[in-house]
């Protein structure tokens, strides 16, 4: 098989890459980013792209699944608007661009909470994406929304506090639809469901992605 991807860099696009690389079903696995990388691999072909010039780069987006996992958040991307291009405008483009292609199987990494009518703006961005992507009609597609990611090594100071905080929550039995998730776990949950799932569309949400 042949695999695309955007968001290879970020905490579940390494993971999802590493065991892309590992898996012997798939014997090509191309990589979308805006920087150079440094690692490579027999399997892996790494692509410098402009992401803001799609038709550049459209015609290289032919494979048998494709997997979104780009993202940001406000602090890092500065402002709303530059957080909906990461968010929206790239990932949805890469799918518009997989679809006309004729990619059988896409993958979106979306958040727990997405419903385009939420009244607070993050949720509401992955809502809109969520709905976006399948209006495009995939004959497969995978929406994951999961919960709070435990990413290796992070330095994410209010982010760890959060996983602190619900692991210890977890533990006396509270919200535990919303126990955090590895990233090294989501991305074996990804792979798992691209390759035991029907044709359609499905939502894998919280606590029912670890029972993929």
């Amino acid at each position: 098989m042949k695999a695309l991807i955007i968001g290879a860099t970020g905490a579940t696009g390494k993971d999802l890459l590493s065991q892309l690389l590992a898996d012997d079903r798939y014997t090509q696995v191309h990589s979308f980013v805006r920087k150079p990388t440094t690692f490579t691999h027999p399997k892996l072909h790494t692509h410098v792209v402009n992401f803001d010039a799609p038709d550049t780069w459209a015609d290289l987006l032919c494979g048998d699944v494709a997997f979104s996992c780009l993202g940001t958040t406000l602090a890092v991307a500065g402002s709303k608007e530059a957080q909906w291009r990461v968010d929206y405008d790239y990932q949805y483009t890469f799918a518009q661009q997989c679809r006309n292609n004729g990619v059988s199987t896409f993958v979106l990494v979306s958040a727990a909470g997405a419903k385009a009518q939420s009244k607070l703006f993050y949720n509401r961005m992955k809502g809109q994406l969520e709905d976006a992507v399948k209006a495009l009609d995939f004959p497969r597609l995978l929406i994951f929304q999961p919960s709070i990611l435990i990413r290796s090594n992070s330095d994410r100071v209010g982010e760890n506090f959060t996983v602190k905080a619900f692991k210890f929550l977890n533990k006396l039995g509270i919200l535990k639809r919303y126990r955090p998730m590895p990233t090294t776990v989501l991305a074996e949950k990804m792979l798992s469901a691209v390759h035991n799932s029907p044709k359609g569309t499905f939502t894998f949400a919280l606590d029912k992605i670890f029972e993929i």
